[in-house]
């Protein structure tokens, strides 16, 4: 069994955010996976986003507004 640490992005209306997550390799069909407290933080910090919490958010990932560029 092997881990490697990855960043997942979320993305929730106006803000992004990055958070790390282990992902953890193997032999089987399901690999690779997400430990349950790491997929309880992403859901956590979707959760954060979309209720504009970026405090709690921004205590498990990296967070980033987004600004809409417009081109002509």
């Amino acid at each position: 069994m092997k881990t490697k640490i990855q960043t997942k992005i979320i993305h929730e209306g106006e803000y992004m955010a990055e958070i790390e997550v282990t992902m953890t390799y193997n032999d089987d069909e399901w690999s690779p996976y997400l430990s349950l407290e790491d997929a309880e933080k992403l859901d956590n910090v979707r959760l954060a986003l979309r209720q504009n919490d970026l405090k709690t958010a921004a205590k498990l990932a990296c967070i980033y507004h987004l600004t809409p560029v417009r081109v002509y």
